[in-house]
């Protein structure tokens, strides 16, 4: 039978949108804000990093990264996300979700302020360095998506409960807005203190020695929102729903709430009791009841998840590269260091502010009004749409006179991209899986993604370079060029389409509805409420 419903759950699920909503936003945002910055400020200075460390004297263009450091620059930080994702999410589990929310947030804020700081007697010894420490802040990061996720959809209403996490979410378009702006003005102020030629007219003296403090100081900007938040973040009560469902304290759920709530909950430990007592829903992750309830379920959330990834980040990673085939950014040979930093950085932010940070707002706005289902398959049927727009007349894009027409349709599929399946592969693991391995079973979905942001890291680096040997970056391989990686690209967007309808639909339900954490195994084979109420494809 039906297991009867907490009062403070019960709370939760009804109350009014109201202040501790909005301060829980910004709080677990604020972590969102300093993931996106520290994940893709490196793509800034990548180009900055080669002229300063491997700058070849007599060289007609200006020092690149071999493609091995590229890669392990560009990539070192999502393998550590991926680890930080598994291990804080199970942590989460198993200790609560407040406890280890606290050692994510010092890790990120030490370790950007170290990777700004990494040192050597020559230039294999700063990659090194920059790389150990950028793989311990992606661990750190790891660990922000699973509990970040849980603690927003165990505090919020269900009614509003999609726009509160996706709220969450979007604050990572801040975060890559605000890479772009930071990398702007240290590059603007010291390219007007410490003028220089290009790099054509006088390579040696078109990287001042002063451009070495700024990629340090761009990476090591991203520890002060973080360390903002921590005071708060520690004063921040559990989710009641780890206290009464995971931890069985219904008195301590039913206090912390009666204060953020400001109303009276009785604490019902009878009833935590009898929950206790009924034991068809204490199976674990790899038992076979899991495998039948959630399995279609975390295959979806995964499978989405990894094909988005694969696409977003590839496309922000080889964007510059893009940018600079277009015409948007001039040859490297006719700038200086700060020059090249200045102008990938204004390109990154222009896209940021025109599609990447609308397209977060409008999930936000519209994911509690026609779903989540709906906005992930839209998201997924236009980023292939533009994709393969973009890719099959690539060489009428290619002209100057067609530049603009270009950026347009590249900012749309970065619209498509999170007014759609970037935001809600986020959401839906955060409401589908039982309490007790809610945290858990993010983790793995969110660690599929970053197994998708591997390849595209590292896979685009070489696939998006051009056949001609003139066009290319020193040392690279041979790659398919920028058109055939956008196809490939677009047919990658057209399976998350397919995987998508494994995705359940969560609008207006409860998390114990949702999750069938309410509903006993008698329950669910007598009357198969099961399938018709958590229904992949909504009718």
């Amino acid at each position: 039978m039906a297991k009867e419903q907490l009062q403070v759950l019960n709370a939760l699920d009804a109350a009014k949108t109201q202040l501790y909503h909005f301060t829980a936003i910004v709080i677990a945002g604020m972590g969102f804000f300093t993931d996106a910055y520290d994940l893709f400020c490196i793509s800034l200075v990548t180009k900055l990093l080669g002229r300063i460390y491997y700058h070849h004297e007599g060289a007609a263009k200006p020092g690149t990264l071999p493609p091995n450091v590229a890669a392990a620059v560009n990539g070192v930080a999502f393998c550590g996300t991926l680890a930080g994702q598994l291990f804080f999410g199970w942590l989460g589990d198993k200790l609560g979700r407040k406890k280890v929310y606290g050692m994510t947030l010092m890790m990120m804020v030490l370790c950007s302020i170290a990777s700004g700081l990494s040192f050597g007697s020559n230039p294999q010894a700063v990659m090194a360095t920059l790389c150990f420490f950028r793989f311990w802040l992606g661990f750190g990061i790891g660990g922000d998506y699973p509990l970040s996720a849980t603690i927003m959809s165990e505090y919020a209403n269900k009614k509003t409960r999609g726009a509160f996490i996706a709220a969450v979410f979007a604050m990572q378009g801040f975060g890559i807005l605000a890479g772009g702006m930071v990398a702007i003005i240290l590059s603007a102020a010291f390219k007007a203190a410490f003028p220089s030629p290009a790099y054509q007219d006088n390579a040696a003296a078109s990287t001042v020695p002063q451009a070495d403090f700024v990629w340090r100081l761009i990476l090591m900007f991203g520890a002060l929102p973080a360390a903002l938040t921590y005071y708060w973040r520690m004063k921040m009560p559990e989710t009641a729903r780890y206290t009464a469902l995971v931890a069985k304290n219904a008195k301590q759920a039913a206090s912390d709430m009666s204060k953020v709530l400001q109303v009276e909950i009785e604490a019902e430990p009878e009833k935590v009791v009898k929950i206790a007592e009924q034991n068809g829903n204490e199976f674990g992750l790899f038992s076979r009841q899991f495998l039948r309830r959630h399995g279609l379920h975390l295959l979806g959330t995964t499978s989405t998840w990894f094909l988005l990834d694969i696409a977003f980040y590839s496309q922000n990673l080889f964007q510059k590269d893009i940018f600079s085939a277009i015409g948007w950014i001039p040859p490297a040979k006719t700038m200086n260091a700060l020059e090249e930093v200045y102008r990938i950085a204004r390109a990154q932010t222009l896209i940021a502010l025109c599609s990447t940070v609308p397209g977060y707002w409008f999930t936000v706005f519209f994911i509690d009004k026609i779903g989540r289902f709906a906005i992930q398959l839209m998201g997924f049927f236009f980023m292939t749409v533009f994709m393969f727009a973009l890719a099959i007349p690539y060489n009428h894009w290619a002209h100057r006179d067609n530049r603009i027409g270009f950026v347009v349709m590249y900012s749309l599929t970065f619209f498509f991209a999170n007014f759609g399946p970037n935001a809600t592969t986020f959401v839906v693991p955060a409401e589908i899986f039982p309490a007790r391995l809610r945290s858990t079973c993010h983790g793995i979905s969110a660690a599929s993604g970053k197994a998708g942001a591997i390849v595209g890291a590292f896979g685009f680096l070489y696939a998006a370079q051009p056949r001609d040997p003139t066009k290319r970056d020193a040392g690279y391989p041979a790659g398919i060029g920028v058109k055939y990686s956008l196809i490939v690209l677009g047919c990658i967007n057209a399976l998350g389409m397919i995987f998508t309808l494994l995705v359940p639909e969560t609008k207006g339900k409860s998390l114990e509805e949702v999750s069938q954490e309410n509903v006993d195994e008698d329950q669910e084979m007598e009357t198969k409420t099961y399938d018709s109420r958590v229904r992949t494809v909504p009718v």
